[in-house]
């Protein structure tokens, strides 16, 4: 019996110095595996951090309403002669995507009574050139492919397929206002 109580110390150390079984281990997380999880989480944030901004870049223009109506100051009403269409010309700012432009309006104007205005673009429909107005042939005259408009904006001569566009104006404290998609 004196070898088998000197041998159950042995026993002891042996067990002590063994790693234990998976049995025995309690339901906690290693070091290793906290490592991990640690190392795991932390590239989570950090993806998040750089995805998050970079979609919102990407997707944020096309989420934008397309367009708003703004009405655009041209000059006082009374620098239009009655009967004779006047150039106004205006700057508009325009926000497309990510970029954004100034763009020079222009817009004849026309009254024949002095209370009721018209307004149209100085854009040709056919190329868009730029017409002008010429008093001898009273219409307008596109340089291009020598089209005409009348007063009205309609096509007289040329290859033009539509009448000159037509912008909503009003008159506000003596103030021509235009209406514009912006």
């Amino acid at each position: 019996m004196d070898e088998l109580d000197q041998a159950a110390p042995d026993r002891a150390a042996e067990s002590e110095a063994l790693p234990p079984d998976d049995e025995d281990v309690e339901e906690g997380v290693d070091r290793r595996k906290f490592l991990a999880r640690g190392t795991l989480s932390i590239g989570v944030v950090l993806a998040a951090g750089w995805t998050v901004p970079a979609a919102a870049y990407v997707f944020g223009p096309a989420r934008k309403s397309d367009t708003t109506e703004e009405w655009v100051s041209l000059g006082a009403a009374n620098k239009v002669p009655v009967g004779e269409p006047t150039l106004f010309k205006t700057t508009v700012v325009r926000a497309t995507g990510w970029v954004t432009s100034e763009e020079e309006i222009a817009v004849y104007v026309l009254t024949e009574d002095g209370r009721t205005y018209t307004g149209l673009s100085n854009v040709c429909t056919h190329l868009g050139c730029r017409v002008r107005w010429v008093d001898d042939s009273d219409g307008f005259f596109c340089p291009c492919h020598n089209a005409v408009f009348n007063k009205d904006g309609s096509v007289a001569t040329g290859p033009p397929p539509r009448a000159l566009d037509a912008f909503e104006l009003k008159v506000e404290d003596g103030q021509l206002f235009v209406k514009l998609e912006v």
